[in-house]
């Protein structure tokens, strides 16, 4: 990777950088079509950018969380994701049988029909792209793990439809106002992020899904707090903040207007280099499994983390995953401690915990109080005492 020319790095930079042109718009037709915001147009905000591309490089980092308040560009970053999501292998089969289980349990591990076109040479996979699965706050339990098939009931048939968690297997399952969502949809989604499975059941029937997606959420902090459970799922946290700087307002504002007058000649100014990003953002996943973390980077890593005083294990999976995924970025099979430190705010942020911190401090006192009575009835348990040697009984004389 040390050949490229240029990295996903220098692109994303370069890309921001970029003054836009306006032009006349053309006529308006009243055609109603899917043309998002360029994610590489957005002014700024190079934290969060960059974040959400670590984040489509390595899923393990385990998600993004957006913090701001309105109108900062959170869902339009996550929305216009969808020209650089890359390509993944899925499966073939509606049971979602892998090669990858043959290989490892054999025949057995799968379905019959996958059992026979994989005797014959045929393929179970095919290449897709990465979707930008949505779930609205509005969605009911059963939109979300998936419920009895109506059409199939009013031929008095049974059968399961898969939910959102099951279709955002493999994709990204972003959720706007996060902080809003009922407990029932948070608690599925929870389930499904921690296993990466969930069952189904209904009655008489239940199946297994794979859920193995990435997640983002947005959430504006003055509407309402986000559960501790579902905030620990969430890898990077990012703060968005308004723009400082009077030439980037003035620039977005130029932007957004141009985009809205004219999204097309807005998303053709940025199709060479969206095209180059795509490229580099799918080479990246490929040589991902080949970046190694070095012992410097592991040891600063690991003191930040002590010095934060952070419970949680997590810490270590997302700070580190993140920076093999900025080393591979950046065009290096070796995360540094610079790595490290590039993306250790948006890693370590929002994981300390102010109650954990003084209910474990309140169980100081009441562990030195059990120690001290265990040391106590330690010294005085008769079992531990010395036993005397009982003197043998003379022998009687004859």
């Amino acid at each position: 990777m040390t050949s490229k020319i240029e990295t996903l790095t220098d692109l994303l930079a370069q890309a921001g950088a970029k003054r836009f042109l306006e032009t006349p718009p053309p006529e308006d037709m009243g055609l109603a079509e899917h043309l998002p915001f360029p994610f590489l147009a957005i002014v700024a905000q190079q934290e969060m950018k960059l974040a959400l591309l670590l984040a489509l490089i390595n899923p393990n980092i385990g998600g993004v969380l957006l913090v701001g308040p309105r109108g900062t560009g959170k869902t339009t970053a996550v929305r216009s994701l969808s020209d650089l999501l890359p390509e993944v292998s899925r499966s073939r089969c509606p049971y979602g049988c892998l090669p990858e289980d043959v290989t490892s349990g054999g025949m057995d591990e799968v379905c019959a029909d996958c059992a026979r076109r994989y005797a014959e040479g045929d393929p179970l996979t095919y290449i897709d792209r990465v979707r930008l699965i949505e779930l609205p706050l509005n969605a009911r339990l059963e939109d979300v793990v998936g419920g009895i098939d109506e059409r199939a009931a009013v031929q008095k048939r049974l059968r399961l439809n898969r939910g959102i968690l099951a279709r955002a297997d493999k994709n990204i399952l972003y959720v706007d106002e996060v902080n809003l969502l009922d407990d029932d949809l948070v608690n599925a989604v929870l389930d499904a992020s921690a296993q990466g499975i969930y069952t189904l059941y209904r009655g008489t029937l239940s199946a297994t899904y794979r859920a193995r997606f990435v997640l983002i959420g947005s959430m504006n902090p003055e509407e309402g707090r986000l559960r501790p459970q579902i905030l620990d799922r969430f890898g990077l946290r990012l703060v968005v903040r308004g723009l400082d700087d009077p030439e980037e307002r003035l620039e977005a504002y130029r932007r957004s207007i141009a985009h809205r007058s004219n999204p097309r000649q807005v998303i053709a100014e940025y199709e060479e280099v969206i095209m180059q990003v795509r490229e580099e953002l799918q080479s990246a996943r490929a040589a991902l499994p080949n970046v190694e973390l070095t012992k410097k980077a592991q040891d600063f890593g690991l003191h930040l983390i002590d010095d934060l005083g952070i419970h949680s294990l997590r810490a270590e999976i997302t700070l580190f995953e993140a920076a093999r995924a900025h080393a591979v970025a950046d065009g290096r099979e070796k995360a540094e401690a610079d790595d490290v430190e590039k993306i250790a705010k948006m890693a370590l942020r929002l994981r300390r915990s102010g109650f954990i911190d003084d209910y474990l401090s309140s169980q100081i006192d009441e562990e030195k109080e059990i120690n001290r009575l265990l040391t106590r009835h330690s010294k005085t348990d008769p079992s531990k005492e010395k036993k005397t040697k009982r003197s043998k009984p003379k022998s009687k004389k004859s």
